[in-house]
């Protein structure tokens, strides 16, 4: 293997894992997106270690994901309610805890266009 390769499947591992670690961040804070991670990480893994990629997969909440959108390009009906319900749900506390005008906005904005994102995704039918 040589030097560059070894570089840039470090650079990968490195990518991959913080992407992981900002998707798993994306389940419990409204603004930051949780599949677009995992498919990163997903991708990064799959170039430098199909070992690590390999234990993501078998991690449900994680493999589940990453396999029904690379499979089918569709995400289930049970994670865009739960995706759906705890964006608003934290939006809507967030509004109420700020209670400034343009945050207001500015936040529904946000959730409005991930809300329409996410109902664009064909539902997966098992």
């Amino acid at each position: 293997m040589s030097q560059s390769s070894s570089i840039t499947q470090i650079f990968l591992l490195i990518a991959g894992s913080l992407c992981l670690l900002l998707g798993a961040l994306g389940l419990f804070l409204p603004v930051l997106p949780t599949t677009p991670f995992w498919l990163l990480t997903a991708w990064c893994y799959t170039k430098a270690s199909p070992k690590l990629y390999q234990r993501m997969m078998k991690v449900p909440i994680f493999g589940n994901c990453i396999r029904n959108y690379r499979l089918y390009h569709a995400i289930s009906i049970q994670n865009k309610i739960i995706s759906i319900s705890t964006l608003w749900i934290t939006i809507l506390l967030s509004i109420y805890l700020v209670n400034k005008l343009w945050i207001t906005i500015l936040l529904l904005i946000v959730a409005a266009g991930v809300t329409c994102h996410l109902l664009l995704f064909k539902t997966l039918k098992k």
